[in-house]
């Protein structure tokens, strides 16, 4: 029953992000600070959180992988983030590095403000 009430019901359209979360997984720490002291000085972030020691399991040319890497956790906003993508590709040294952005809806405003006023894009606002 429950789930033909649940079907019923239109979608809720998806308020507009505030800013993005933009994290990849790195080699290494010294990989992960490089790329994201690289992209905080080009202004296509305004912060970057490193957290080392990350233990990841993955299929790579047909092999189960485990290794030892680093996180590197961005927040930009929503007019940056092809562009700092673009840099990670760029600045990595997999072949084909992990790269995902996720909508943020619900910051702090302040920290929104502070966000918008240091992430520049070039064209733009960085907004």
């Amino acid at each position: 029953m429950r789930a033909d009430i649940e079907r019923q019901r239109p979608a809720q359209p998806q308020p507009a992000a505030q800013g993005y979360l933009v994290y990849s997984t790195c080699r290494d720490e010294e990989e992960a600070r490089r790329i994201g002291r690289t992209v905080v000085e080009r202004r296509l972030a305004a912060c970057a959180n490193i957290l080392g020691g990350v233990t990841s399991y993955y299929w790579w040319q047909g092999r189960l992988q485990e290794d030892s890497e680093a996180l590197l956790l961005l927040k930009t906003t929503a007019q940056a983030v092809e562009p700092l993508m673009q840099a990670i590709r760029e600045l990595h040294s997999y072949t084909v590095p992990a790269i995902s952005a996720v909508p943020l809806h619900a910051l702090n405003p302040a920290y929104l403000q502070w966000m918008q006023e240091e992430v520049r894009v070039a064209g733009g606002d960085g907004r």
